[in-house]
């Protein structure tokens, strides 16, 4: 192999590895190393946890997109938890949802902001009027009435934990 093909093949290497990196980078998607679960901890004023879920992390774009509308339903202590990189004003619809919801908005200080109790949407409507906005760096969604069963409320402090 001559010196200059070695130096194409190279290139070819490093052109891929930074396509790569580009994709991850702007969450198009999931790193190979990355693990997609987690807990999230609701505390009570003592600091003991009220409630407990174990979620799937959706922190791509396409992932976020989705959502949990590829799933059937959820059981009690399980969710979705959305990673965003900043606080912001966060509107979530029931886009092709089958069942409905609890979506939990999560503060960069991580404490709950707002909590919305989400319909499902009718066998006539899409779920992309159903609106839900909250100020959020977090985003967790759970079966509809987990947040009442548990006493989940704005102003609770809630650990993440997620690889």
């Amino acid at each position: 192999m001559t010196l200059e093909r070695v130096w194409q093949a190279l290139l070819a290497v490093v052109l891929v590895l930074l396509v790569g990196v580009v994709l991850v980078q702007a969450g198009f998607v999931s790193a190979p190393w990355h693990v997609d679960r987690g807990e999230v901890r609701v505390l009570d004023n003592s600091g003991e946890p009220k409630a407990v879920v174990n979620v799937s992390v959706a922190d791509t774009r396409q992932e976020q997109y989705t959502g949990l509308s590829d799933h059937d339903s959820l059981e009690s202590g399980e969710g979705m938890l959305f990673v965003h990189s900043s606080e912001d004003d966060r509107t979530y619809v029931m886009r092709e949802m089958d069942f409905p919801i609890d979506i939990v908005f999560i503060g960069a200080d991580r404490e709950i902001t707002g909590i919305e109790h989400a319909r499902a949407p009718e066998p006539d409507e899409d779920g992309e009027d159903l609106r839900y906005t909250g100020r959020a760096k977090w985003v967790l969604e759970i079966p509809r009435s987990y947040a009442n069963e548990t006493g989940m409320a704005v102003g609770d402090e809630v650990e993440i934990e997620y690889e």
